[in-house]
């Protein structure tokens, strides 16, 4: 067994939202300038030129890439070895939060009052354990001009797969030029209401161009993304090729009686990292 400090996992937090409030994901820059590369429609065209000079300027001033500096999602995996110590994990994480928040603008407030939290906490954490003495974490600034276009649906199991498609496809058709696409879309099929949310949040984590390890799945994301980038929204809806860069899905058994569908939709601003801490090399062993 090890002891780790929640300290050392909050301080590896804030200094990946440093880094990721000013970068965009690596594959997704790399899909950006792809998209440039292949449009056609000078508009769309003009729009990603300006899309890609704001993410490299972004970098090299290490500013904000995007004024909605979001809202921090936190995924982490935690090996069954390993003991936590020190502050409770969320605390450790939204001490975090509102100490790299410094110097960014602070969107989190309460839902009823509308009052502004002025730290940009509390952050959504969610956490899974596993094998090992490893913890895995990832870190997402969340957009809402994104996160509104977003849905979910508990479909009666006749509507079948067919419509789950049709669904996630007219999420984007109906999103259109609202949360800045191209869009990148998260999907959860199965589970409970839940548990299809977050899968649909999860997955967006994959990296752009990355093949989906389970095969059915993999032909089913080819396949709605070719759809989505026909419906020709396009770079900020000017129209084009690209309406999307990734339709990523994660499945989970559901009921007999329902078919749970989440659509999590994601702009071309693919503000995400992750990192390893293990166990064995920043905890301290303790013995049985």
């Amino acid at each position: 067994m090890y002891k780790l400090d929640t300290q050392i996992i909050a301080q590896k937090i804030k200094q990946t939202i440093d880094k990721i409030s000013c970068e965009v994901e690596p594959s997704c820059q790399i899909a950006l300038k792809r998209a440039y590369e292949i449009e056609q429609n000078p508009t769309a065209k003009f729009a990603l030129k300006v899309m890609n000079e704001n993410i490299d300027l972004a970098i090299a001033e290490h500013r904000p890439v995007c004024q909605d500096t979001g809202m921090v999602v936190v995924f982490l995996e935690i090996g069954r070895e390993v003991i936590l110590t020190g502050k409770l994990l969320q605390e450790a994480i939204d001490d975090a939060v509102e100490e790299a928040y410094v110097t960014l603008r602070k969107s989190v407030l309460d839902p009823v009052t509308r009052i502004n939290t002025k730290t940009n906490t509390p952050s959504v954490v969610h956490t899974s354990f596993v094998e090992g003495a490893d913890v895995k974490v990832q870190v997402m600034l969340k957009g809402f001009g994104s996160e509104n276009m977003s849905k979910v649906y508990l479909l009666n199991p006749a509507q079948g797969l067919e419509e789950a498609k049709r669904l996630i496809v007219e999420t984007a058709k109906v999103a259109g030029s609202n949360p800045c696409p191209p869009v990148i879309l998260g999907v959860g099929l199965g589970g409970t209401l839940e548990k299809a949310c977050i899968m649909s949040k999860h997955a967006l984590f994959r990296k752009i161009g990355s093949a989906n390890p389970i095969p059915h799945l993999d032909e089913l994301e080819k396949e709605l993304l070719a759809k989505i980038n026909e419906l020709g929204i396009g770079a900020q809806g000017f129209g084009g090729k690209t309406s999307a860069l990734g339709v990523f899905i994660e499945s989970y058994p559901t009921h007999i009686s329902s078919l749970p569908v989440a659509i999590n939709v994601l702009c071309h601003c693919s503000r995400s990292g992750e990192f390893v801490i293990e166990g064995a090399k920043e905890g301290s062993y303790v013995s049985d």
